[in-house]
């Protein structure tokens, strides 16, 4: 079956239990996602972290569309298309930097941190009407809540806070682990390229059906080398026995809660070089403050997916980057923490235990991801099944109000494709301003 946008609707391609693999193959599908999906909502671009100083800025892209993120003189936050109003070339092509000006090498047509159109070279040659004012750079509507900036180019979004809904008080939570702690990202990335459609990505996102077998190998060499109780050893068996789950946060939003399989963070981190060591400092300096500190050092127990690009997993950012149908970058950014009363010991206990996964488990969902393109490939089977749990009657209603399930629920997946088809189908005009 081949897909042509618009015929047949979408309704039949997204069905309660289950879509059409189409939705992973079809290059037109993929190009429409990145107009009305990756333009058509808030999708995260940057942390402020990494903006630190007055004009800095950073390249990144929404969706397809190059972008430059950056803070003016006086710290404001813009997100403006990187293309020259004149013939199209881009004017920024370094990745981050400090800058007051974005000169096209072009034509050297040159545009302010905000957009503003500053110089055109013997600028007579337009004639007298010639209005610089109408030829800066587009802007991408931008907002920011506790330092993740999103853009979009649907004006008729509502603010960011409201989108991001029970999403921000769990980016709360997360945050404020350490109180008065500030969150830096600025500390190295691990990228990554899979041969696959950036949707398999994020339907992994909050799947807790797979890692007791996509990481076994891993998940057994930590049990009988170190012991019981090593993070994530609950993966292993049946895990609708035990205590994890996922729900529903609304606007294509998810979330695995495992934090009530957790008795002690410290205990339960994967292992680390050095860590003996580190924990005797900590303990020495923070005394009864070593146990709150040496818990930050391991992931929070939560894996927070917001709609459509960002993933907040332990400690981490994870952000999914789509090339082509069947081609994603994946960026995962470190974290630290910035506290006077946190002794540094804690940010390089964090850094070895953010090499862990990335190094040892993302390859296990790569491997899948791009194995998957490969067996969606085939015309003849045409469906990919999203019903685990829809009719198991264990779906219930959380004490927030939330739709939520057993960790191995199919629940995500089903959220996220309703949330795809109502920005598919939307008839929301998009514009930069």
């Amino acid at each position: 079956m081949t897909y042509h946008f618009g015929a047949p609707p979408l309704d039949s391609l997204v069905e309660d239990h289950r879509v059409h693999r189409s939705l992973y193959t079809e290059p037109s599908i993929f190009a429409s996602e990145m107009n009305k999906v990756f333009g058509g909502t808030w999708t995260f671009l940057a942390h402020e972290s990494e903006l630190p100083a007055a004009n800095d800025f950073v390249r990144k892209k929404l969706g397809l569309r190059p972008v430059i993120v950056t803070r003016d003189r006086t710290g404001a936050l813009h997100v403006l298309l990187n293309r020259c109003t004149h013939r199209g070339a881009t004017v920024c092509r370094q990745d981050e930097g400090n800058a007051r000006r974005f000169t096209c090498p072009y034509h050297n047509w040159s545009f302010d941190n905000t957009g503003v159109l500053a110089g055109v070279p013997i600028e007579d040659g337009y004639g007298p009407e010639f209005d610089k004012s109408q030829h800066g750079l587009g802007k991408v509507r931008v907002e920011s809540y506790r330092g993740f900036i999103f853009g979009t180019l649907n004006q008729e979004m509502p603010p960011l806070e409201t989108h991001l809904g029970v999403a921000a008080r769990l980016i709360d939570e997360w945050l404020d682990r350490w109180p008065g702690g500030k969150l830096v990202v600025r500390r190295g990335t691990h990228r990554l390229v899979c041969a696959g459609n950036w949707k398999l990505v994020y339907d992994n996102s909050a799947d807790g059906y797979h890692p007791g077998f996509s990481h076994a190998s891993l998940l057994r060499m930590r049990k009988e080398r170190y012991g019981g109780g090593v993070d994530m050893q609950w993966a292993l068996g049946n895990v609708d026995e035990g205590l994890q789950t996922v729900a529903d946060i609304g606007n294509g939003h998810t979330f695995i809660d495992q934090r009530a399989e957790i008795k002690n963070y410290w205990e339960q981190a994967a292992p680390m070089p050095g860590e003996n060591r580190y924990e005797q400092i900590i303990r020495d300096r923070l005394g009864d403050k070593a146990d709150a500190a040496l818990d930050v050092v391991m992931g929070s127990g939560m894996n927070l997916n917001i709609f459509p690009n960002l993933l907040i997993i332990g400690n981490q950012i994870q952000v999914i980057e789509p090339q082509s149908v069947n081609l994603t970058h994946l960026t995962w950014y470190a974290t630290a923490l910035e506290a006077d009363d946190l002794p540094p010991e804690v940010n390089a206990l964090r850094m070895r235990l953010q090499e862990d996964f990335p190094s040892f488990g993302e390859p296990d969902d790569l491997a899948n991801f791009e194995e998957c393109q490969v067996g969606l490939g085939i015309p003849e089977m045409e469906w990919v099944l999203t019903g685990r749990h829809l009719n198991t009657g264990k779906e219930y209603t959380g004490p927030k109000g939330l739709l939520t399930g057993p960790v191995s629920d199919e629940l995500p997946l089903r959220v996220f494709w309703r949330e795809w088809k109502r920005l598919m189908t939307s008839t929301a005009a998009l514009a930069a301003s």
